[in-house]
C-alpha cells in the first residue's frame, strides 16, 4: 500500500520539508493557509480519491466505504481475525486516542477486547496504512521500545470521518480539532520522510512533568527538531515548554 499525497504533490510544488529543516531552513507556505482553508485541507486528507471529490458530503461518502471495504474485505488477507464485527467499532474507540499514548488493556476494556487482541488488531490496522504506532524520544534507545507509544491515524481525512468531525463542527468549537490537526501534520511529515533523502525517525517526547513534544524528528547523526502542533491563532510560551 501507498501512502495518501502531500499537500507539496497536490499542489506540484516538489520540496521536502525534513531535509530543508535539518539544512537551517524552514519553508513557509506561499501564501499561508490559514482559518478555515486549512480546516478544509486537514479534512480532505491526502487520498486521490478524496482529494477530486468537490464536496465535503462526498469525501465523507467516500472515507466510508473506503473504511467499510478494507474492514470487510482487505483485513482478511492479511490477518485471521475471527471478530470481523468488533473492528468498526474498535477502530472509532481508536480514532478518538489518535495524538494520545495507548494503553492497550484500558483501551480494551472500552470495547471488550484484551489487551493482547488490541495490540493484534492494531498491527493490522498498521499494515493497512490506516495508522502507526510511534515510539517515545529517549537518549536510551531500550527506554524507546519499552515505553508506551502513541497513536497517530495516517490520513486526517479518515479521522475525520471516524471522529463524526466536520467543518461545520470545526467552526463551532475546536475541541476535537486539535488531534485532527496533530495527525494532519504529522502524516505530513510521514510523507516527507518517506521522500527525503537522508533517513529519520519520527518519535514523540514526554518528560516526568509530563510536558510533551508532539513530533520529535532524529536524523542518523542524533541531531534533532521538534515540531509543535497547536490549533489556535496564537503561540505563547508556555505551547513550546515541551521543548525547551
Amino acid at each position: 500500500m501507498l501512502l495518501p499525497l502531500s499537500q507539496s504533490e497536490i499542489e506540484n510544488r516538489p520540496a521536502n520539508w525534513i531535509d530543508r529543516v535539518f539544512a537551517g531552513e524552514i519553508l513557509t507556505s506561499n501564501p499561508p493557509v490559514l482559518g478555515s482553508n486549512l480546516a478544509e485541507r486537514v479534512l480532505r486528507g491526502g487520498y486521490p480519491e478524496a482529494v477530486a471529490r468537490p464536496t465535503e458530503k462526498r469525501r465523507t461518502a467516500w472515507a466510508r466505504q473506503y473504511i467499510n471495504a478494507i474492514l470487510q474485505r482487505d483485513v482478511r488477507d492479511v490477518a485471521e481475525i475471527d471478530k470481523l464485527d468488533q473492528l468498526p467499532r474498535f477502530l472509532r474507540a481508536l480514532a478518538q486516542t489518535a495524538g494520545q499514548m495507548c494503553n492497550y488493556s484500558e483501551l480494551g476494556g472500552h470495547v471488550g477486547l484484551d489487551g493482547k487482541t488490541v495490540s493484534r488488531y492494531i498491527s493490522v490496522f498498521e499494515q493497512m496504512y490506516l495508522l502507526k504506532r510511534i515510539d517515545v524520544w529517549a537518549r536510551n534507545r531500550l527506554k524507546r521500545v519499552v515505553k508506551t507509544p502513541k497513536l497517530q491515524f495516517i490520513d486526517s481525512g479518515l479521522l475525520g470521518m471516524l471522529t463524526s468531525i466536520g467543518h461545520k463542527d470545526i467552526e463551532l468549537d475546536k475541541t476535537g480539532y486539535g488531534h485532527i490537526l496533530e495527525s494532519f501534520v504529522f502524516s505530513e511529515l510521514l510523507k516527507h520522510k518517506a521522500t527525503s533523502d537522508d533517513d529519520y525517525r519520527l518519535l514523540y517526547y514526554r518528560d516526568a512533568d509530563k510536558y510533551e513534544v508532539d513530533v520529535v524528528i532524529e536524523n542518523n547523526a542524533g541531531q534533532l527538531v521538534g515540531v509543535e502542533v497547536k490549533a489556535s491563532a496564537t503561540v505563547k510560551e508556555r505551547d513550546l515548554r515541551g521543548c525547551a
